[in-house]
């Protein structure tokens, strides 16, 4: 089910970054390669400039992490959903909207680089403080899953990446 709801989240992320680019004008093709999805633009890199490269670029991470929020504040109906498939994609549903894009701006850029480029220039924003900003999204949306959702879907674990980092009153 991971895979599944990584590939819906991918899917979700790749089209919303094709609809805004063919809002301005300014998709090219789209691209399966074998590390993943790539959706190529008209304009080249170099002479990308201006607030659309950063509405290209950001409104796919912006949407996914909102429709992130959705799932988690309808958690508890997904959590009583009667298909046992259902129930379980909805939890790794929300796991990937709410971290992955989070990962994405915050860490991938120093191992791919990615959309981080494209709202750093569009917003003539500093790259390191959007990423740092992200990360403090990463772990905020990581502390929601630890306290709010592993208890309800009865989750359990000791790895040490998955414990609260900040504890629950009456803990």
């Amino acid at each position: 089910m991971l895979l599944l709801a990584a590939a819906v989240f991918a899917v979700v992320h790749e089209s919303i970054h094709i609809l805004v680019a063919v809002a301005f004008g300014e998709f090219k093709e789209f691209h399966l390669k074998p590390y993943g999805f790539e959706v190529e633009f008209k304009t080249p890199v170099s002479e990308r400039a201006g607030a659309k490269w950063g509405i290209i670029s950001g409104s796919s991470n912006f949407i996914t992490i909102a429709i992130g929020y959705v799932m988690f504040l309808l958690r508890k109906r997904m959590k009583n959903l009667q298909n046992i498939n259902l129930y379980i994609l909805g939890y790794w549903l929300t796991v990937c909207f709410l971290l992955l894009d989070p990962a994405n701006l915050s860490i991938g850029p120093f191992i791919y680089g990615g959309d981080i480029n494209g709202i750093a220039v569009g917003f003539g924003l500093n790259q390191y403080i959007i990423q740092a900003a992200f990360f403090g999204l990463f772990l905020f949306n990581r502390e929601l899953i630890v306290q709010k959702l592993f208890p309800l879907y009865n989750v359990e674990t000791k790895h040490p990446l998955f414990q609260p980092l900040l504890k629950r009153k009456g803990s």
